[in-house]
């Protein structure tokens, strides 16, 4: 199946009892048993659930895995990662990440004996260097959060596989519909489901997609041992917002071009983060191991001061200031105030985070509103 079929019927197929072509919400915590371990294949919701079974096999269709596991948040599905691994482990993670991600590994796992390394990733050779008999993973985010800096997922996975470590790819940013980081070689996928899959800013969730038929039954111990699974209802709403996904990211990606082109042409605007432009600095990688280049943009003010980005955030009346992103509404945000603030000052200086910086994510609605909208918000500066 080409990729808008697939979002629409892989791993989906009409409920048997009844035909309905939607797959049903089931909602119920345990299934009868003709004799004792006699069932149909479901015991209990926790482990598994005929709804999250269906989006878990659509989530691995649009990866090209085989393996798809669902879980109630993004970062229970992170914490679950983190759980295959033991004191005295390391990782190397990108130092441009999500504020969740770094929280969870700099104060959480941490604590636990696990040695976490953040470093600029544009070169693989430089991510070779840290390596040790220690180190069992490299955490990569492509497009960053929210640098909008590129890394190349297939460099890195020769690197990674050269050593025997495993390489997990945030692929929230693209979606599957813009990369597919297992065909470039790395060993897992997470998003968060919240965002562009599920699409509404209606539901949040979490999910893998692994092709390792043994490292998929580590995490199925995992995802049932520990519990952070998501209900039935919330997985029939991925499920919904999956069959347009197609649509929606071809609309996001050309909205994101115009605003992106505009911002970088306006004389209060000092510097656009986005792949799409030629002297991005891994442009070139983007072009060869994306689609398109999203609707994430972030964006710097002349002056750099705090309260010129406050304003022109709360001047915005079609772009709505909200956490998150990837809802067909288009939403702005103060990383450093917001996303981000539970990463120290002086490690997101280091990543050119500075406090002028803004996040858009570029919805779906008609994008002469949204440079209207840009216009008056930054009109007085």
């Amino acid at each position: 199946m080409k990729f808008g079929t697939k979002v629409i019927h892989a791993g989906i197929n009409a409920d048997p009892s009844t035909g309905a072509i939607m797959t049903p919400i089931f909602q119920t915590s345990t299934y009868v048993q003709r004799s004792p371990g006699d069932h149909k294949g479901y015991e209990y919701s926790r482990t598994h659930n005929p709804t999250r079974t269906a989006l878990q096999q659509n989530l691995a269709a649009l990866e090209n895995g085989k393996h798809g596991l669902c879980f109630a948040s993004g970062m229970a599905a992170i914490d679950t990662l983190m759980k295959l691994l033991k004191p005295g482990d390391e990782v190397i993670s990108t130092n441009d990440l999500y504020g969740g991600t770094y929280r969870i590994f700099a104060r959480v796992f941490s604590k636990f004996g696990i040695k976490f390394h953040f470093i600029p990733m544009n070169n693989p050779f430089e991510v070779e260097k840290l390596i040790t008999e220690n180190t069992k993973m490299i955490w990569v985010e492509t497009p960053t959060n929210p640098m909008m800096n590129i890394i190349d997922v297939a460099g890195i996975a020769a690197v990674a596989k050269k050593h025997q470590v495993w390489l997990a790819v945030d692929n929230t940013f693209a979606t599957p519909f813009l990369q597919n980081p297992l065909e470039l070689g790395a060993d897992i996928v997470m998003h968060s489901l919240t965002k562009y899959l599920a699409g509404h800013s209606d539901v949040v969730m979490g999910a893998i997609v692994v092709n390792d038929d043994k490292l998929a039954e580590e995490l199925s111990f995992l995802q049932n041992a520990c519990g952070a699974i998501p209900g039935p209802q919330d997985c029939f709403l991925v499920l919904r917002g999956i069959k347009t996904l197609h649509v929606r990211m071809e609309r996001h990606c050309q909205n994101g071009k115009t605003i992106a082109a505009y911002l970088k042409n306006h004389p209060k605007v000092e510097k656009v983060y986005w792949p799409g432009f030629e002297d991005h600095p891994n442009h070139a990688v983007a072009k060869e191991q994306m689609n398109d280049f999203g609707g994430m943009i972030s964006f710097t003010l002349k002056g750099n001061k705090l309260e010129d980005a406050v304003s022109i955030l709360e001047k915005f009346k079609v772009f709505v200031l909200a956490e998150s992103l990837g809802g067909v509404e288009s939403l702005c945000g103060h990383p450093a105030t917001m996303t981000h603030a539970s990463i120290p000052k002086e490690e997101r200086e280091k990543v050119g985070l500075s406090d002028s910086l803004i996040r858009l994510s570029v919805g779906i609605e008609d994008v002469e509103d949204l440079k209207n909208d840009i216009a008056q918000a930054l009109k007085g500066l």
